[in-house]
């Protein structure tokens, strides 16, 4: 937040997350959905926590996520915010200098405090995008990561199908042009092999439909 009426924002619109959401709740999984400003209505059945700014998701995921057997960060979170913000808007004006600092990397955060949960990011870059995300998955501790790309010709936000890479300690696997409902199956799919693997200790047993 910039003032009490502006903010910094992106391209998501939540579908993701919601489909996710949606899924689960019909696979019967007790679901908690932390959202920012959408204009996605909620799905029945699932607990909503509606939050604005970065600090509002940490106190979420401070009050959930130890309850929960698993977390999807399919979250467009900030990787910047003000270093100050004004209490009343700020009037028009020619220009106006903000200065940004790093935002907490809160996939990082819990998914170093996950003990037996399976934690899932997601990852958006411009070039590299499977190699960039490998590394993220290393560097963050995750079970997984979902490696999305944007170029002027492949946008992934909203309702528009994706091409994306399902990666893991083990393996990467490219899935293309899939709806973020058909993701969103795959997705939970992937999650509950990878948390088999690691009961047996074995190698995660693949994505089933």
């Amino acid at each position: 937040m910039l003032d009490p009426v502006r903010f910094i924002a992106n391209l998501s619109t939540g579908e993701m997350g919601y489909s996710i959401a949606r899924e689960a709740h019909a696979r019967g999984f007790e679901v908690t959905l932390i959202s920012g400003p959408t204009s996605l209505v909620p799905p029945k059945g699932v607990r909503f926590v509606p939050i604005v700014t970065v600090e509002d998701l940490d106190r979420a995921l401070q009050k959930y996520f130890f309850r929960t057997d698993g977390l999807v960060m399919a979250a467009a979170v900030g990787d910047f915010v003000p270093t100050w913000r004004s209490s009343g808007k700020v009037p028009r004006r020619k220009t106006w200098t903000v200065r940004l600092r790093q935002s907490q990397d809160l996939v990082q955060k819990y998914a170093r405090r996950k003990g037996k949960r399976v934690v899932v990011g997601f990852s958006l870059e411009t070039k590299d995008w499977l190699k960039r995300s490998r590394r993220k998955l290393q560097r963050k501790g995750l079970d997984g990561i979902v490696a999305n790309y944007y170029s002027p010709r492949h946008n992934p936000f909203g309702r528009t199908g994706v091409h994306v890479g399902l990666i893991d300690s083990l393996e990467t696997r490219v899935l293309r042009l899939l709806s973020k409902e058909a993701l969103a199956r795959r997705l939970l799919n992937w999650m509950i092999a990878l948390a088999r693997a690691r009961k047996y200790n074995r190698r995660p047993l693949g994505i089933h439909e």
